[in-house]
């Protein structure tokens, strides 16, 4: 799922992305002492919570109707006026609250002091790069359970549940090492290969479900001129969103569950090997756009919507975010990653998509119960679809593109989805341990493999290492999947 003067602002909305990265994996960002500082604050001189309100059939939270709302939304590509659409809603069912909203790029930076004296607000957006780290937040008590949210009447239904319209593992992604959710990720991310048919038709081609038809359609790209892919140099966590679902295909979701459990010599697994010697090949044979390792995502989803290279590896967000540079008739489309041979333990169609946009109701809240009613109420139909129609990405509300026409992206995203069926992986390795997923998988190793300063076996071996020294370091709270 703002803008600044350096980057659009899907780079600070998605995936909890690195606002600088040097090629050695020096990075100029919060560390994860600065993160744990944020989140240090069990308790603080604030005022307590407001005493709840009546709970009735309108209003099964309890919701003190006069309390003030407190709520700060991430500025990014997703913007804030949906946040701002679905306040109005909040305002109508209880029109003696006074709503204070607030966007910024600065999650981390604007709501530390705030968490250390014990004053948060009730609505966090806790996205961006300068994100609050989830897991210290988590691992330091600084949460509000959210189950009493997902056990609430729907919205819409009151026979339902609000965890019954949810798409799968929603639920399960705001969960860490027990019962309690923790998180709310409001967007539903398909993530990908990323191509134009438009382009592929041109070369008398479809997308390549085999990676021998993959390399036959960039050589028969590179005659013409055009590379077959690109990506975000400058942010090499990118390379994930299709190589991670590249890996499961090959070896079986366990390769990735043991990657995310931090067990053992995981990264030496053969499925992983061979997925990184297939992209490779792709540096080796030049079918990387010239210059890809120097530029940033909107320079190379530029690039792409230029016809400049085939494919590129990326979120639905991108639809959305690059649609000042697409041309009408780009005609863009999603695809999970081609098989590497018949020997795949998992089909073609398998991808990772997931939750996103993750949004927490701080323990310290002082109107928690509203926080959690007005994601009721974004969880809504008409919220859900609000966002949808704007920003055209999906939200987790199972069902929330009914009666929807849908851009071209976001209609290939939800064929994708029905195509996976039960074949969908979802990392955790990215929310449960950012600083190694994005510092030092993405930029230190995988985007050094794929500019050519470091081999497979290199890349392998480092990437090992540094998993290793994180599930030695005792000061990084530990997830396991059930």
């Amino acid at each position: 799922m703002g803008s600044t003067p350096e980057f659009s602002r899907r780079e600070f909305s998605r995936r909890d992305l690195i606002k600088r990265a040097a090629a050695l994996g020096l990075i100029a960002v919060p560390t994860m002492s600065a993160l744990s500082a944020c989140a240090s604050g069990d308790s603080g001189d604030g005022d307590k919570q407001v005493d709840k309100g009546k709970k009735t059939e309108k209003n099964p939270l309890a919701v003190n109707e006069s309390a003030p709302l407190d709520v700060v939304i991430f500025d990014g590509g997703f913007g804030q006026q949906y946040a701002k659409d679905a306040e109005a809603e909040y305002r109508k069912a209880f029109p003696d609250a006074q709503v204070k909203h607030a966007a910024t790029q600065e999650i981390q930076t604007q709501l530390q002091p705030r968490f250390n004296g014990g004053t948060p607000p009730d609505l966090i957006d806790n996205s961006g790069a300068k994100q609050m780290d989830m897991g210290t937040l988590v691992g330091k008590k600084q949460l509000t359970d959210l189950n009493t949210l997902l056990d609430a009447p729907s919205y819409d239904d009151p026979a339902k549940k609000v965890r019954d319209t949810l798409r799968p593992g929603v639920v399960e992604m705001g969960q860490f090492d027990g019962s309690e959710t923790w998180i709310l990720y409001y967007a539903y991310t398909v993530y990908g290969v990323w191509y134009s048919k438009t382009n592929l038709q041109k070369l008398d081609a479809q997308y390549p479900e085999t990676w021998d038809e993959m390399l036959k359609v960039c050589e028969a790209a590179k005659k013409k001129g055009i590379a077959g892919w690109t990506y975000a140099g400058k942010h090499p966590y990118y390379l994930p969103f299709s190589l991670y679902p590249f890996i499961a295909k090959i070896g079986g979701v366990e390769v990735l569950r043991n990657i995310d459990n931090l067990e053992p010599n995981a990264w030496k697994a053969p499925a992983v090997k061979a997925a990184f010697e297939a992209y490779y090949e792709l540096y080796k044979k030049g079918y990387i756009l010239q210059g890809t390792p120097g530029l940033t995502h909107i320079e190379s989803q530029t690039a792409w919507n230029e016809g400049k290279a085939l494919f590129i590896p990326n979120g639905s967000w991108v639809e959305n975010e690059s649609k000042k540079t697409t041309p009408k008739d780009f005609q863009m489309a999603v695809s999970a990653p081609s098989s590497l041979d018949k020997s795949d333990k998992m089909p073609f169609g398998t991808l990772w998509a997931s939750g996103g946009e993750p949004f927490i109701v701080p323990k310290n809240a002082k109107n928690p119960q509203g926080g959690m009613e007005l994601l009721r109420i974004m969880l809504g139909k008409k919220s859900s679809q609000n966002f949808i129609k704007s920003v055209s990405s999906l939200t987790s509300l199972n069902g929330g593109t009914d009666g929807l026409t849908l851009p071209p992206g976001l209609a290939s995203s939800q064929e994708a989805l029905a195509k996976a069926g039960k074949n969908v992986v979802n990392p955790r390795i990215q929310d449960w341990y950012v600083a190694l997923q994005k510092e030092k998988i993405g930029v230190a190793a995988i985007g050094e493999m794929m500019a050519g300063r470091m081999t497979p076996d290199e890349t392998i071996a480092k990437i090992q290492r540094f998993a290793d020294e994180t599930a030695k370091d005792s000061s990084v709270k530990k997830y396991k999947h059930k």
